[in-house]
């Protein structure tokens, strides 16, 4: 039985789609031996960028502010612990209140965070077996998600109170380190972090579930034990 033109169309669109890549996937790689100076640099993209880099660096992580945040709070909540432990930061901006897939689908946040990882690998130097993401709530949950779909090139992942597991197609075997306060009142523990981490090890992932006396907050302390786990 022949098949209409419609038809035709229909299947090589189907065809395409599978073939295509998943909406979370970053296709940008570390490209570079090359090093801007230390300090604070904003990246002249679409969207606001920040880059920090320490005086001497040897890791690299993306970091993804809360619902209403902004990157210049993540500099400021991150950077000490970043000089101590040679952590190139970059923290760029969600088009929204918060990240796409959080309330909807992947979309401009993934395409700009293909961008500014790419003008941030074209000035900075650093050991590419040492690349994370990592976010505070809701940028703990899409990092998460875009580190479980990009584990190929991200090799570890700090979510700090996350909320839940978006669900995305996996590739790579990144570790991971999880952080939430046994008080959170916006994000419960036993909802958020404890599930997540049963459900990651289930998948055989390598999981640090670090629990603390506190609610909705990102502790020096805590931040400090993960960029020490990350540097190794």
């Amino acid at each position: 039985m022949s098949l209409t033109r419609r038809e035709l169309i229909l299947l090589g669109f189907a065809a395409a789609c599978a073939s295509a890549d998943p909406p979370e996937k970053l296709r940008v790689r570390p490209n570079t031996r090359r090093s801007i100076g230390p300090g604070l640099h904003a990246l002249e993209l679409e969207r606001r960028a920040l880059l920090y880099v320490p005086q001497n660096s040897r890791a690299f992580a993306l970091v993804l502010h809360g619902a209403n945040g902004s990157p210049d709070r993540m500099i400021e909540r991150l950077g000490s612990q970043a000089d101590e432990f040679g952590v190139i930061l970059l923290a760029p901006k969600s088009e929204g209140m918060t990240w796409d897939a959080i309330r909807r689908r992947f979309g401009p946040d993934v395409l700009f965070l293909n961008n500014a990882l790419g003008a941030a690998f074209a000035r900075c130097s650093f050991d590419p077996k040492l690349l994370a993401v990592s976010g505070f709530s809701d940028g703990a949950t899409y990092a998460l998600a875009i580190g479980l779909a990009n584990g190929d090139l991200f090799s570890h992942i700090a979510a700090f109170s996350p909320g839940f597991l978006i669900p995305v197609q996996r590739l790579g075997t990144p570790r991971f380190f999880l952080s939430h306060g046994t008080h959170d009142d916006v994000l419960p523990i036993d909802h958020a972090s404890r599930p997540i981490a049963r459900d990651l090890r289930r998948m055989n992932l390598s999981v640090k579930l670090r629990e603390f006396d506190g609610g909705h907050i990102l502790p020096p302390e805590i931040v400090r034990e993960a960029f020490q786990w990350l540097s190794g």
